[in-house]
This record gives C-alpha cells, sequence and structure tokens, in this order.
C-alpha cells in the first residue's frame, strides 16, 4: 500500500487505514472538524485540508464524524467514486460499527427506533424544532460493565458500560441522542451526557473527549465491487481508559491498537 507523502514537521500526519487509487480512509483523532463548519469558526485545521496536503491529492469526503468522535473516516479520490460511495450511503448499503463507553449497565442488545428532528447549528440553520421528524434506528449490543466504589453522583457506587452502537439509519447526532434517549449517556458528552461523570472520567483517567470512536465501515468498493472493511483501532485516551477497566479482551481484535498513539 502506498505510503503518504511528507508533511510539515510541525503537522503530524494523519493515520492511514486503507488506500487505493480510488479511495483513501484515516483513523481520525478526536477534536477534528471534517470541514469547515459554522459550528467552529474559530478552527484553522480540517480533515478535508490535512489529508489533501498529506497525500498531496484532492480528497472527496462520502460522510462524516462529528468533530468529538474519532475513528474511521472514509474519502474518495475522484468525483465519480464519491458519488457512487454517497449513493450507497444513502441506500443503507454501508454497514457503520462504533464503540461507546456510556453510563450505567447496558445489560441487553436492543434495537431503538426512535424518530429524530434535524437539530440546528449555533449559526445559519432553521431552529430544529420547525423539522419534521425522521426515522431513526439503532442497533446497541452490551460488550461490558463494570461497577466502581465511587459517589460520582447520588449513589455511593458508580456503573458503566462498553456498548458496539450500529445506526442503520444516519440522522444528525444520532447515536449520542437514541443512548440519551435509554438514559445510557456517553461519557465525555457535553449536550446530551452529564457533567458529574463527565468530570470524573476527566480527572481519574485523563479522558476529556466524548468516548464514542467509528471502529468499522463495511461496503462494496464503488469500483471493483468487492466487499471491502476498514478497520479503526481504539487508540489515545479511549484505549487508556479501555485498559484501566481491564475491557481489552472485551473488543474484537480488529478494534484493539496495541499502543495508545494520539486520539
Amino acid at each position: 500500500m502506498p505510503t503518504s507523502a511528507t508533511v510539515p514537521s510541525s503537522e503530524p500526519e494523519l493515520p492511514i487505514l486503507y488506500r487505493d487509487q480510488y479511495l483513501v480512509a484515516i483513523n481520525k483523532p478526536s477534536g477534528l472538524l471534517v470541514h469547515r463548519s459554522p459550528i467552529d469558526r474559530h478552527e484553522t485545521r480540517f480533515a478535508i485540508q490535512l489529508l489533501r496536503d498529506q497525500i498531496g491529492q484532492r480528497v472527496y469526503p462520502v460522510h462524516r464524524l462529528d468533530k468529538p468522535t474519532s475513528g474511521v473516516l472514509l474519502f474518495a479520490l475522484e468525483r465519480d467514486v464519491a458519488r457512487v460511495v454517497n449513493e450507497s450511503w444513502q441506500a443503507d448499503k454501508v454497514s457503520k460499527h462504533y464503540v461507546a463507553l456510556v453510563r450505567g449497565y447496558f445489560n441487553a442488545p436492543c434495537l431503538v427506533d426512535h424518530p429524530l428532528r434535524y437539530q440546528a447549528d449555533k449559526h445559519g440553520d432553521a431552529p430544529g424544532s420547525s423539522q419534521p421528524l425522521q426515522e431513526a434506528q439503532t442497533a446497541f449490543t452490551p460488550l461490558a460493565q463494570i461497577e466502581l466504589p465511587e459517589a460520582v453522583d447520588r449513589y455511593p457506587t458508580s456503573r458503566y458500560s462498553l456498548v458496539h452502537c450500529r445506526p442503520i439509519t444516519g440522522r444528525k447526532h444520532q447515536l449520542r441522542r437514541h443512548l440519551k434517549h435509554l438514559h445510557h449517556p456517553i461519557i465525555g458528552d457535553p449536550k446530551y451526557g452529564k457533567s458529574v461523570h463527565n468530570r470524573f472520567f476527566a480527572d481519574r483517567f485523563g479522558a476529556n473527549r466524548l468516548l464514542l470512536a467509528a471502529t468499522e465501515l463495511q461496503l462494496q468498493h464503488p469500483v471493483t465491487g468487492a466487499p471491502l472493511s476498514i478497520c479503526a483501532p481504539i487508540n489515545g485516551r479511549f484505549a487508556k481508559v479501555v485498559d484501566s477497566l481491564q475491557w481489552r479482551t472485551a473488543l474484537p481484535t480488529n478494534w484493539r491498537e496495541s499502543d495508545y498513539a494520539t486520539g
């Protein structure tokens, strides 16, 4: 597989998970925007720009990840290829897999069918209350649970779970909103989570980020038609938390990283 081009030493390279003449996928770190957004007008670093400079070639995004979410981010290297992948995405022919660390015991697999309204950004969008409800489904499977002897909230102990999330539809903040709907908000989520648990993980584990990662994409290659699976091992601060809670073996091998790297 070709290696990436040299970038200025002041800008670390984005980890490339897959590359051929039509597609390139990176393991996006938490805190990096995919492209310019009115939500973060002050930001100057974007995955599109960094990857373009890194490989010396224009890239075309085919989906997005929220700024605080890490993991698999796929780009096309040609406009026509991007169109084909986008069509597959719109037809729900792409299987997306995430891992989240949530509050409470998540005891059993479930399918959430809970419609969501489009939510406005801070600038420029129409108010969310005026938007119609959109169909939204997510499949959840618990991977691990733990009870810590810590009175984080109003109980003498605190419970947390590691959950595999598979969105069937693709609505804005779907996983974060569905997990809040289930009363299992993601740790580190400033919008839908609970601040006392977010602070606990930041103070105890150094995890001052949203603990949600896109770990795998499965799709048909837009040119060859062959099945394609791209995995992004959990790394950085998220991996440190998983190891601290002794949950590493609860993850599939290709979703685990041997070192922590950045994320």
